[in-house]
């Protein structure tokens, strides 16, 4: 017993030693909206599109937001709603404290991605939420070299594409069917944009949304909690590859998040993206459709599923992408 808890105290030290965190609380002070009382959670996911861990070049590189998705658990834990911000949509990005302690001021039709170029996590978080005018609970930050690991310490992920997907950009290079894809795979396939829609953002949201489908249900399926070695190999590699807010900075935190959202399936999980039009001035921008927005997030703060109302006339959810890869 004495040796079986040194040693889970060791490891315990170990995997917080893997991460790194960002305090956003302290950063960001209360000004921000209020927290949920009821159980539900906000969590804000973002990608990132560092090569750190991926060539000797990319250690130093910070990235910047590539991917960004608010996942909105309900009370009780069984059902979610996960809405993906197109990182070119043009928002009002309030003020922020710069890496250099310097002060940004914001202002209208910034990037979405940008706010995490300028002020980092906290600066994201905030855009988000004055943006949503939801609290966001939790931060959760991957690279493109912890995605890729963490794939492959996973065991791979099966997908099925319903046509070829090439795209030399990326490195995806697929034929119709059933694939069983390795890390290094599964980043060429969430980064393409040739290969699906009209090369832009939104279809490749829709395709990563299709991809972390097929993750939940295959890592809900894979048992890892009755494999302690694999399990642990996972958790190592999943440590090593995140950044997290504060509260959750600590392996027991990981766990209880875990714990917290065992429940949730693929079934139970609602993707969308948020409603945006083009942008009248840049074609090459979007901006949010003001009353489909707020339904959206309205619907969230309430804990009630987002209508189809709030999506029928986005450009986000038109054309054949969404069918590309099936969970």
């Amino acid at each position: 017993m004495l040796t079986g808890g040194v040693g889970a105290y060791a490891l315990v030290r170990h995997l917080n030693g893997n991460l790194k965190s960002v305090d956003i609380d302290a950063e960001l002070g209360k000004d921000r909206p209020a927290a949920s009382d009821n159980g539900a959670m906000n969590i804000l996911l973002l990608g990132s599109d560092s090569r750190r861990g991926i060539t000797a070049a990319g250690a130093s590189d910070p990235g910047r937001s590539d991917t960004a998705m608010v996942l909105h658990v309900y009370p009780g834990r069984q059902q979610a709603a996960l809405v993906s911000i197109p990182r070119d949509t043009l928002v009002t990005r309030p003020t922020c404290t710069t890496p250099t302690g310097a002060t940004d001021p914001g202002g209208p039709r910034k990037m979405f991605n940008a706010s995490f170029s300028v002020g980092g996590p906290a600066c994201a978080v905030s855009t988000v939420e004055k943006l949503s005018g939801l609290r966001m609970d939790h931060y959760l930050e991957i690279n493109f070299g912890g995605f890729q690991k963490v794939i492959d310490a996973l065991g791979g992920v099966d997908i099925t594409t319903t046509k070829p997907l090439k795209d030399r950009a990326s490195g995806v290079d697929l034929q119709a069917g059933t694939h069983h894809l390795n890390g290094e795979q599964a980043l060429a396939l969430v980064r393409t944009r040739d290969a699906v829609g009209d090369g832009g953002d939104l279809g490749r949201i829709q395709l990563q949304q299709a991809f972390l489908k097929s993750l939940l249900k295959q890592v809900s399926s894979a048992g890892l909690l009755a494999n302690p070695a694999r399990l642990l190999t996972v958790a190592d590699t999943a440590t090593k590859a995140m950044t997290t807010d504060s509260k959750l900075a600590g392996a027991t935190a990981l766990v209880g998040l875990a714990s917290d959202l065992k429940g949730l399936s693929s079934s139970g999980l609602q993707t969308l993206t948020l409603p945006v039009r083009q942008d009248t001035q840049d074609i090459n921008r979007v901006t949010p459709l003001p009353t489909e927005s707020q339904q959206v997030w309205d619907a969230l703060r309430t804990d009630q599923p987002v209508p189809k109302s709030a999506t029928a006339r986005s450009m986000a959810d038109k054309g054949p992408a969404g069918s590309v890869v099936t969970p």
